[in-house]
This record gives C-alpha cells, sequence and structure tokens, in this order.
C-alpha cells in the first residue's frame, strides 16, 4: 500500500469534483455554490491563492481537501471540500489531509482557520476537533447545509 498526500495536480481535476459530489449526495444535494468550486478548482481555490491537496493510494485519488483564501491578507483561509472515499476510510486519509493543510496554512503565514459542516457528519467533526477546530457560536453561510462552523487559531 502506498499513500501519500500531494499538492494539486490538474489530472486529478476530475476526481476532486467527482469525490466531493460523491460525498455530497450521501447526506445532502449539491448545491449551485459547490459546483462553482469544483467545476473550476483553479480558477476559484488555486488562482486566488488557495491550495488542494490530494490522498493518494496506489497512485489513485482517495481524497481531497482545499484551502480557500478568505481575505485580501492571506490571515484567514477556509478548510472546504474535504472529503475522503469509503475505500480509504480508517488509514488516517482525513487526519493526513487536514494536517498538511494546517502546516501549509501556517507555512504561508495563515493566522486562522474557518470550516463549515453539518452536526450530522460526526467523524468529520470529530476529525476536525481532533485538529484542534473550536465550535463558534455565530455565524453566516452560504451553504443550506452548514449548521455549524469552526475556526483554528494557528
Amino acid at each position: 500500500m502506498n499513500f501519500k498526500i500531494i499538492p494539486y495536480n490538474s489530472k486529478y481535476k476530475s476526481a476532486f469534483k467527482e469525490m466531493n459530489i460523491w460525498w455530497v449526495k450521501q447526506y445532502f444535494k449539491v448545491e449551485p455554490i459547490d459546483l462553482e468550486y469544483l467545476e473550476n478548482p483553479e480558477k476559484k481555490i488555486i488562482n486566488k491563492g488557495g491550495y488542494i491537496y490530494f490522498a493518494l493510494l496506489d497512485n489513485e485519488p482517495i481524497g481531497a481537501c482545499a484551502l480557500v483564501k478568505m481575505d485580501e491578507t492571506g490571515d484567514l483561509f477556509e478548510l472546504s471540500k474535504m472529503g475522503v472515499l469509503p475505500k480509504a476510510q480508517g488509514i488516517k486519509a482525513g487526519w493526513k489531509l487536514g494536517t498538511a493543510a494546517i502546516e501549509k496554512a501556517k507555512s504561508i503565514g495563515a493566522k486562522k482557520l474557518y470550516l463549515e459542516s453539518n452536526r450530522i457528519l460526526t467523524p468529520a467533526l470529530t476529525l476536525y476537533r481532533k485538529l484542534g477546530f473550536i465550535e463558534l457560536s455565530d455565524f453566516e453561510s452560504p451553504y443550506e447545509r452548514a449548521n455549524i462552523a469552526m475556526e483554528l487559531t494557528l
């Protein structure tokens, strides 16, 4: 078993979209804002100062996450579009993706990471708490499904 985390590679662009749509459809409906980011990751994330990471298992993408730049200063990034395929659950792919994103954010001088999720996603919330995220009491979201927001001070 060969597992690694790599930065964005355009050859995995369709996998980024497919993995995220797959997990969203398991619990919710895909929203227009999802498609904006998933169909245009270079334009909406990379070219605006963000980053995308892939988890590869035997050179197949089995997970992904993004760091979306939220302000002009680069102090705040959103941990977004994180998903791991079921065949890869149990090998700590989510932990490794989250850790890689946090390390990248620290290395570029970000001050905080922010994320939005849903309370029914217990495994995801457990992961975020283990990574150090704490729940925010008040937030507004463009996503219908988001009913919890968390942040991590770096």
